[in-house]
């Protein structure tokens, strides 16, 4: 992945989120020197198996875990301080070294308390079906200017008055959904006054930091959180979450220039899931939905809600290539595949006389969108135990190399199991930005 010439790459998930990207990271930060996340916030969930241990984590980026491995949060997370630290405190109770290691971006917009209070009752949430972790009232309060910064627990006076403008926001909103919970000003300051001496030591100018780090020839992951067709601008709006996941967004939310990154690494499933609500059209319907969400452990990490499932979707990922200017793929948990008898991936879509081989922006297409399948033979063999192409079932390789073809992108990893040694690298040589 890293050379001479490919010093800073971007970890985009290349479907609707849940794709692998924590596990990607961890094995791809043996040889980084940052990781850097760049969006979202503790809605975010990416899992690391590491020997019999699992660690969830949902703000601090994957590379963690590896010792000497620096990260940072960019300016375009929208932090929550105080589970942050509960983060932080859970791994060093595991034996994970944080101290030195952890850089907070100054610019980061915090997640507060009625943040969250009027995302759990927002019925435009429910709707969506969003995490109820404060995210999206979070990045509205950021658009509309009335956001509280990292930088802001440096003035009390400043920070007071910021508060006081949000929770009068919050309270008005809240008064609208007919609630009679309200928001409360000296609660939240009290709380910051409380996180501020633990916060402020390990924030920096996270941008200049990761600047300086690229000049000097480092190697750097740029994390992402979701996946692309969750993307506010590119993603089934309004069945999105509130920031910019794809590439695009990892020069904006780190405070580097685009032509810093040097390759993009679109991380895909073997199949495709969607938490919550909007449109997924290979959708399986029941018992084989059911089936696959089992064999996968589809269920959310943060929030453990069921995960619908369904095939392979070439027209998603192809969409996904094109927005995010993939060089390469990561196709995770090919092995939940093992015990079919049939696998399909879809490669087009037909809506009324029409095959769409394009991914539409209107939701009203997909919503009348059938799936055109092309089906293959399974290979209904265990993978987990393959370390090269070559191990992998004939089948399973022609399942490869098929989307790989679909998707005109390159397939640079294969995962094929939960363990951080369940991994096929150097599939295909990742290809750089030109």
């Amino acid at each position: 992945m890293f050379d001479s010439k490919t010093r800073t790459v971007v970890i985009v998930g290349a479907q609707w989120g849940d794709e692998g990207k924590g596990k990607l990271v961890d094995v791809l930060a043996e040889r980084a020197d940052w990781v850097v996340r760049y969006q979202g916030g503790a809605n975010a969930g990416h899992t690391v198996h590491i020997g019999d241990k699992s660690f969830v984590l949902h703000q601090i980026p994957s590379g963690i875990m590896h010792p000497g491995v620096r990260c940072a949060i960019g300016n375009g997370v929208v932090l929550d301080p105080d589970t942050l630290f509960t983060e932080i405190d859970e791994l060093i109770a595991d034996g994970v070294d944080v101290q030195g290691r952890l850089y907070v971006s100054d610019r980061a917009h915090l997640v507060l308390p009625f943040h969250k209070m009027v995302d759990a009752l927002s019925s435009a949430s429910r709707a969506i079906g969003t995490t109820g972790r404060g995210i999206g009232p979070a990045y509205e309060d950021k658009v509309a200017r009335r956001g509280v910064r990292v930088l802001d627990l440096r003035h009390t006076e400043r920070l007071r008055s910021l508060v006081e403008k949000g929770v009068a926001h919050a309270n008005a909103l809240l008064a609208s959904f007919g609630v009679p919970d309200r928001a409360d000003v000296d609660g939240t300051v009290s709380l910051l006054e409380r996180l501020a001496p633990r916060l402020l030591p390990i924030t920096e100018d996270v941008g200049l930091v990761i600047h300086r780090a690229i000049s000097s020839g480092a190697n750097v992951l740029l994390e992402g959180a979701q996946g692309s067709l969750l993307d506010v601008d590119h993603g089934t709006y309004p069945y999105v979450t509130s920031s910019s996941t794809t590439s695009g967004g990892a020069a904006i939310g780190v405070g580097i220039a685009p032509t810093a990154i040097h390759a993009a690494l679109g991380i895909v499933k073997a199949y495709t899931t969607r938490v919550g609500n909007g449109p997924l059209p290979t959708e399986l319907d029941e018992p084989l939905g059911e089936r696959m969400r089992k064999l996968g452990n589809e269920f959310g990490a943060t929030t453990g809600r069921p995960r619908r499932c369904g095939w392979f979707d070439g027209v998603v990922v192809r969409y996904a290539a094109r927005v995010n200017g993939l060089t390469g793929l990561a196709v995770t948990k090919l092995d939940v595949l093992d015990t079919f008898d049939r696998v399909a991936l879809c490669t087009g879509y037909k809506v009324g006389d029409e095959v769409h081989t394009e991914f539409p922006g209107d939701l009203t297409a997909l919503d009348h969108a059938e799936p055109q399948y092309e089906w293959m033979d399974g290979w209904q063999r265990g993978t987990g135990d393959a370390r090269s192409l070559a191990e992998l079932p004939a089948s399973a390789r022609k399942y490869l190399d098929r989307i790989e073809s679909l998707v005109e992108t390159p397939i640079s990893y294969v995962s094929v199991g939960t363990r951080r040694d369940q991994i096929i690298s150097g599939v295909r040589r990742v290809r750089r930005v030109s």
